[in-house]
């Protein structure tokens, strides 16, 4: 049960992303149910408003919101979406421009120009939350625009990823009649141009979708309506898919739930699919604390760490063990944590501590969130600390936050370790190592790492043949392995779980690993 090969089959390469060109709107003509589809999940968002957000909020964004390039289902390369064809007009990929498609509405009806673009875009940078999506924009020096659809965005140097940025749900279009261009929308509404309207939404229980009339765009929706409701527990969640209270389950499942749904799907009309993703789960030091500031410390808990009983005793062999904040499937990935540090040893650590003069237990606190990856994440945290202080080298101390304010806290902070997971902005490498560096960054703990970003980053973003970037990728990794500020776990998949009425299962998952909500429907109506 879940033998998986380590290594994903490598999905499409991202070729002649350069020019990217519409091929009309996609509409449903089916006679659906109007009832909603019940959606149940741990993710729920942070916040509503774009510019605030580089987590799990963009998994409500992707579909109430619409960016200029989205996917389709079971593709990797960027399409138009709002945008009518998207291309860089230059031979140094520095300038990039888009048209918008005609008479483009937001769901309350204003009109959506090129000029709501410019203006969504630049209040990411001048709000610029501390981990927040202006990050993102690190290439970008201003956009333009050009009459009412076109929109030229100005690069400071060659970046091939800049398309797949715009794919981003950080990038979604806000209606600037709507949105402060200074501060962050907090009145728990959306204003947005994408497939779905959000009709109600209580913060931490439930958003209620509808089908908005106004959407142009590259989605094809095989339902009138979706309603998320938002778990704290993952066994809650699996029992109201089991008592038909909800109809699909994604992000949350637990191991156990999700092997059991896995046994007994057959004989409780339940039905698993698995998605490959590039989801990783990793550990985060922050330098402002005295102890996870000294690089023998962190090296020691690398060296410690036994991520295969990790992976088998707490996640049922449902995850795969990852020695790389890269993780297979990805052009780069190598195995450079075990190359460096290989089998756990605690002779090895014991020997980096006391080479740094450090003769007693070391004190760490680790952070978790209690509501975000699942019921598996506290098992994690207390396998951990148990491998760690077996050591006679650690004592380690665990404490948790509900995602919304743990996202405050570690923006903040105010963790000497904490655990994230990643799921990719987009499928491509770069997104696995820019994210981490630099002073914006998506942690919210400052890493200065010139090599990369001044250097290899620069180097791979100039490279349009996105299967050419091995060496910059490789080398920033060992970057990675040479600091440890970041201590790679593990390497997941995602997995929807239904009753056995829903279809569309096998696409629903995009390439960033987000639910696009409108590829289900109900079977019987179908």
């Amino acid at each position: 049960m879940f033998k998986r090969n380590r290594y994903l089959p490598p999905l499409a390469a991202l070729v002649s992303i350069s020019t990217v060109a519409g091929c009309g709107v996609f509409s449903s003509d089916s006679s659906d149910s109007g009832k909603a589809i019940v959606v149940g999940t741990t993710s729920a968002p942070a916040t509503l408003d774009p510019a605030a957000s580089w987590d799990n909020s963009w998994e409500l964004f992707r579909n109430v919101y619409q960016t200029l390039l989205n996917y389709s289902p079971g593709g990797s390369d960027p399409e138009p979406d709002a945008a009518e064809r998207c291309e860089f007009t230059d031979a140094s990929s520095t300038v990039y421009s888009c048209t918008l498609r005609e008479g483009l509405k937001f769901s309350d009806g204003h009109t959506l120009d090129a000029n709501a673009v410019k203006y969504s875009i630049d209040r990411i940078k001048k709000i610029n939350v501390n981990g927040g999506p202006a990050g993102l924009l690190g290439t970008l020096s201003r956009v333009q625009v050009k009459g009412d659809r076109e929109v030229i965005f100005h690069l400071s140097q060659p970046d091939a990823t800049f398309p797949l940025v715009l794919t981003t749900p950080a990038m979604s279009i806000v209606d600037p009649e709507e949105y402060s261009a200074t501060s962050i929308r907090k009145d728990g509404k959306i204003s947005g141009s994408g497939p779905y309207s959000l009709d109600s939404y209580q913060e931490g229980e439930k958003a209620e979708l509808v089908r908005n009339d106004n959407y142009k765009g590259i989605a094809d929706r095989k339902n009138k309506a979706v309603t998320i409701r938002y778990f704290k527990q993952s066994d809650e969640m699996v029992k109201a898919l089991k008592d038909k209270k909800i109809s699909v389950v994604y992000r949350g499942l637990g191991a156990s739930d999700t092997v059991d749904i896995e046994v007994n799907q057959q004989k409780e009309g339940l039905q698993l699919v698995e998605n490959p993703t590039t989801e990783i789960s990793y550990l985060v030091f922050n330098p402002r604390d005295p102890w996870s500031a000294k690089p023998a410390v962190r090296k020691a808990v690398a060296q410690i760490v036994d991520r295969p009983a990790l992976v088998h005793y707490v996640y049922k062999d449902t995850v795969e063990p990852l020695y790389s904040m890269v993780p297979a499937g990805l052009t780069g990935h190598t195995t450079s944590f075990f190359d460096d540090f290989g089998d756990p040893s605690v002779a090895k650590a014991k020997k980096l501590l006391r080479e740094a003069g450090i003769t007693e237990r070391v004190p760490l606190t680790l952070w978790y969130t209690s509501d975000r990856y699942g019921s598996t994440t506290k098992p994690a945290f207390q396998e951990l600390k148990k491998q760690l202080e077996a050591s006679g080298l650690f004592t380690i101390t665990l404490k948790s936050r509900p995602w919304k304010t743990y996202v405050e806290g570690y923006q903040k902070g105010e963790y000497p370790v904490f655990g994230r997971g990643w799921f990719p902005d987009f499928h491509d490498a770069d997104n696995f190592i820019s994210p981490f560096v630099g002073k914006q960054n998506a942690l919210g703990t400052p890493y200065d790492a010139p090599e990369i970003t001044g250097k290899l980053l620069p180097e791979s973003r100039a490279e349009s043949d996105r299967g050419a970037v091995g060496p910059q990728i490789e080398e920033a990794q060992q970057v990675f392995v040479k600091d440890a500020r970041l201590v790679p776990l593990w390497q997941g998949k995602q997995y929807v779980a239904a009753n056995e009425e829903i279809g569309g299962l096998e696409k629903v998952i995009d390439p960033a690993t987000m639910m696009t909500m409108w590829e289900l429907y109900w079977k019987t109506s179908w």
